[in-house]
């Protein structure tokens, strides 16, 4: 078995999707980069349920592919390549619930500027009110995420309203894979640094869906817990969506399809150049 001891930057190759292995202050450093050298930066994730959606929508996983971060957040991902040989340690589980308030507060501590987009517009209002509450130097605007993304016209308002305000950071909490999508058509007119896709994220922010306690989540049973909450809209997801990525799982080691590690590339140019291919050697693993 393969194991780290340290925690640095990685990216893993799992059936030719590029995860990208970050501690939360790594990623909350690249945030920082990004903001204070005017770069570009697409913060996307890992789960389960995205790595089904990109094996099901081409164009969701070349999105993901493109992506500068690509973070792990599930111990879903993490279980399934500690067993393919794999070991790596727990400070890689990157979920929004750690994630978002590193961010938070680094933005409460430097003065960034924060743009939600998505919810309904009461959980909205209440998210950006809390945010204020906890973090009041944030300057924190938002959008509801009920507008209609095909009509040109309010399409168009909201990328104004973003831009006029020029945050940042951009929070897409759209759900998947209408917020990867969004992104997709629209971020080279962004006015904005860093681009994060943050599902329920504006909802967490609210209050109004509850975060995993860390126990339940450390012992990956984060699924079973958020099932509870809300059986009705992801009973499809896990129950048929977890038994989905076993099996591709299960066969990709059956197949001696083995992940594949090597050192992070520095963050200095956008993914959609190298997607293709990388010069990057392999680390050699000795796996179980």
């Amino acid at each position: 078995m393969y194991q780290l001891e340290s925690p640095p930057n990685l990216t893993v190759d799992l059936l030719g999707r590029r995860i990208t292995f970050m501690t939360v202050s790594a990623i909350v450093d690249a945030i920082h980069i990004a903001c204070i050298e005017g770069r570009k930066l697409t913060v996307a994730n890992y789960n389960v349920h995205s790595f089904n959606l990109s094996m099901q929508l081409p164009w969701f996983h070349h999105f993901l592919q493109s992506a500068e971060i690509a973070h792990c957040d599930s111990m879903g991902i993490l279980k399934a390549i500690c067993w393919m040989g794999v070991k790596l340690p727990l400070e890689y589980r990157a979920s929004y619930s750690l994630l978002m308030p590193k961010v938070l507060a680094h933005c409460n501590q430097h003065g960034f500027s924060i743009f939600l987009l998505g919810a309904k517009p009461e959980c909205l209002n209440a998210a950006i009110a809390q945010v204020k509450q906890q973090y009041p130097n944030v300057i924190i605007n938002g959008h509801h995420g009920y507008f209609d993304m095909q009509n040109a016209q309010e399409n168009e308002q909201v990328i104004r309203q973003i831009n006029h305000v020029k945050p940042k950071i951009l929070v897409v909490g759209m759900g998947m894979p209408t917020q990867e999508n969004w992104i997709q058509l629209n971020r080279e007119r962004l006015n904005v640094n860093v681009m994060m896709l943050g599902g329920a994220v504006i909802d967490r922010l609210a209050g109004i869906v509850p975060n995993c306690p860390p126990m339940i989540s450390n012992l990956g049973l984060e699924w079973l817990y958020r099932l509870c909450q809300e059986p009705k809209r992801l009973a499809t997801r896990y129950l048929l969506g977890n038994p989905a990525f076993l099996f591709h799982i299960a066969l990709a080691k059956t197949h001696s399809f083995f992940p594949k590690v090597q050192p992070m590339e520095p963050i200095t140019r956008s993914r959609e150049s190298s997607i293709h291919g990388s010069s990057e050697v392999p680390v050699r693993l000795s796996l179980d």
